[in-house]
């Protein structure tokens, strides 16, 4: 009689699971809006500790918010196509393990923040998490079409966190990075709700396109876009950057419209999936941009 096989991939399943949870690719995103916002604060090198212990406790902390997100919503997202694969849906890991999970990242985040950068920082990063984890997530997500607007303050901080961890202080100009996310999130997701409707008036959540139509949602995307790229001009316009930004955003910036003037015009589920796709590209490339203008 022979004995069963050893599974030795299990523990790296479970892993798998528990960094899914995290949402890694939007952590990512928002540590490299982090470093950038440190990137431009600084007139030459930022110091290794703020870089490290900054970026790192920064994404812990984005990490424990998306993680407890995916605990609230785990009945709506089991509803959803997007999301129905995600381990709390599928029920692979249980609701106690992940808010010890959650926890052990935030309270991490928040001791390396205020152990090495300082303490202005962890405390914008404490009130990033819960403006996203409980404010959006519990309150205004299922409370209101308008949630993503409001709620987009959230996603709109790593910049100007990055910012804080070298300057120790919230300036204009930090102002200003939180202002351009906080008016391309409107566009961003909403691209994303226009094809993924059915999955949003399943899940019984207020989204704008299940409540107003997708033509008004088409509507506020090209609007919001529009007024996007005035937001993207405000770092020429107070000598934060120069001509090469100047020219980057503004390429960057009538492509965009160029996809936003098609959906109003002319909608496809193809065309809002290549229109979110390139909203992440739009929002990476941009403020790539703005940060060789910065050592030229």
């Amino acid at each position: 009689m022979h004995a069963q096989p050893t599974h030795p991939t299990d523990w790296r399943h479970v892993a798998a699971q528990y960094l899914a949870l995290t949402k890694p690719r939007i952590v990512l995103l928002a540590a490299f809006c982090a470093l950038i916002g440190m990137l431009l604060a600084s007139e030459g090198m930022v110091p290794w500790r703020i870089l490290v212990f900054g970026t790192t406790g920064i994404a812990l902390l984005a990490a424990a918010g998306f993680t407890f997100n995916c605990l609230i919503e785990r009945g709506i997202d089991a509803k959803m196509a997007r999301t129905r694969a995600r381990p709390l849906a599928r029920g692979e890991v249980g609701p106690g393990a992940t808010m010890v999970f959650a926890a052990v990242l935030g309270g991490l985040g928040a001791w390396l923040l205020h152990a090495f950068v300082n303490a202005l920082t962890m405390w914008l990063t404490l009130a990033t998490f819960v403006g996203y984890a409980i404010i959006y997530t519990v309150l205004l997500k299922p409370a209101t079409p308008q949630n993503i607007v409001i709620g987009g303050a959230s996603g709109a901080m790593p910049p100007l966190l990055g910012w804080a961890a070298v300057a120790d202080q919230v300036s204009p100009q930090a102002l200003v990075l939180f202002l351009i996310i906080f008016v391309w999130t409107p566009p961003h997701f909403w691209a994303l709700a226009l094809y993924r409707i059915e999955d949003y008036r399943k899940s019984g959540l207020p989204m704008l396109p299940v409540t107003h139509g997708p033509e008004f949602t088409r509507l506020n995307i090209l609007l919001y876009t529009l007024l996007l790229v005035a937001t993207t001009l405000l770092p020429f316009l107070i000598g934060m950057s120069g001509w090469f930004y100047l020219v980057a955003a503004l390429a960057l910036g009538l492509v965009f419209l160029r996809y936003a003037w098609g959906l109003w015009r002319n909608y496809s589920d193809a065309l809002a999936r290549r229109t979110f796709g390139y909203s992440i590209l739009y929002l990476a490339a941009l403020f790539a941009a703005l940060l060789v203008d910065h050592y030229l």
